[in-house]
This record gives structure tokens, sequence and C-alpha cells, in this order.
């Protein structure tokens, strides 16, 4: 029996962002399918209403690979698959597999010869990197910095270092509540000259975008505190 198909379905970023965030052919897809593998099952319910899902959602099969559901391999969500059904693999927000635990299910049907298909949609990192004016052909994602304030310190210096030395892009990101004092970081221990992409709330009406020196943030210091934000360093 041929295998199934995994759909990598993008989520929007944020609220009342799903006319920005999906595309016909991403439509089509969801009404095509009844099974899918999600990071937050209350958002991916909320986003396949949106997106205009015909299929009563009783219907559905929903599995939920969030951080309690991945300890036992989840041999479940790849019965279906098996089977030859097609299924969608779904974050809480954004592209799956990417800064997502999402890219385990996708190695694994890899491994089981399962056909794997990505669909367009937002990802706050491509995003941010469009719209910060830095270099875009050499670029870095560094996830989360260390939250030790002598370590973080460190890190930015050395992330610094590197943009300066190899012309390249260095993104980062923190958890929503702790914006203000990695950028209050950022603002103390990088170079005047330095330049800072702060790229917030992507895609919602309150989204803020904007790339100035280090010096220039000191002068007037955003409020980021629980907004989603992407930030960007580059020297040149």
């Amino acid at each position: 029996m041929p295998l199934g198909t995994l759909y990598l379905i993008p989520v929007p970023l944020a609220e009342e962002a799903s006319a920005k965030s999906f595309t016909p052919y991403l439509v089509d897809t969801i009404n095509s399918i009844k099974e899918y593998i999600v990071e937050n099952e209350k958002t991916a319910r909320r986003f396949l209403k949106e997106a205009g899902l015909k299929t009563p959602q009783s219907e559905l099969i929903v599995h939920d690979y969030g951080k309690h559901n991945r300890a036992d391999g989840n041999a479940e969500f790849f019965k279906g698959l098996q089977a030859g059904n097609s299924v969608g693999l779904m974050s809480e927000a954004g592209c799956p597999g990417i800064a997502d635990p999402g890219a385990e299910i996708v190695e694994k049907a890899h491994r089981m010869g399962i056909k794997v298909v990505p669909l367009v949609g937002p990802s706050s990192i491509l995003l941010a990197l469009m719209a910060s004016g830095f270099n875009g052909q050499s670029f870095t994602f560094h996830g989360y910095l260390p939250i030790d304030k002598v370590l973080r310190t460190k890190k930015i210096k050395e992330l610094e270092s590197i943009t300066e030395k190899l012309d390249q892009t260095q993104l980062f990101i923190e958890t929503p509540f702790r914006n203000n004092s990695l950028l209050d970081d950022i603002l103390k221990s990088a170079n005047p000259k330095t330049r800072l992409c702060i790229a917030c709330d992507l895609t919602a009406a309150t989204e803020l975008v904007q790339t100035k020196t280090i010096a220039e943030w000191q002068k007037k210091v955003p409020e980021l505190h629980k907004r989603p934000t992407i930030f960007l360093l580059f020297h040149r």
C-alpha cells in the first residue's frame, strides 16, 4: 500500500492575520485531509476554521505533539500516513520545523520514506530578515540566548564579532516576557555603531520593524514586553 503525504502547514503569527497568511492551495489542502499532527490543538483548530475548513471538526483526527507528548516515540502519529492517508503538520505559529519541535516529526517521516510537502506561509525569521535591510545571503539563527546575564552579554559580544568579521546577519529570539531585559543587555553591551533590527508583532496590526544603530535605539527604547520579537544584529 502506498504511503500517505505529510503536508507542512504554516499557521498565522498573529491574531486576525489569517488573510495575510494562507494561499488558495493551502485552503484546498486542509479540505482534502482529515488528520493533523499539531503543537497546540486549540490554536490549530481555530486556524483551520479561519482558513475555511469545510469538514466538521468533529470528524478530524488531531494528534498533539506538545511538550508533554514527545517522550513515547509517537508511533500513533504515523499510522494514518502508513495507511496511505495524507496528514497535516502544524506548529503553534509560523512554519512547522523552523524553530519548532515539529522537525522531529519531519525527520521521522523521511526515515520512513513518507513524502513531505512544505506549503507556503509566514515565517517570522524570514519576514524579519527580509525587512531588516541586513545581509540576506549569509545569516545565522541562534534561537534563544543564555538567560544568565554574564553569559548573555558574552554571547551578544560574540555575535557582534561574528557579524563584523563575516559580514553575516545574526538573528535570535527571547521568551516574550523577557524581551525588555534582553534588549537592555544588547543596548548596554553592543558597540554604538552596530545596527540592530527589532521585528515585533509581525503581521499584526501592532507590527513594528525598525533598523537603527545601538546609539539610536538608546535614545528611545521600545516597549517589547510580551510581544513576539525577532532581534537581528549586523555591523557594517
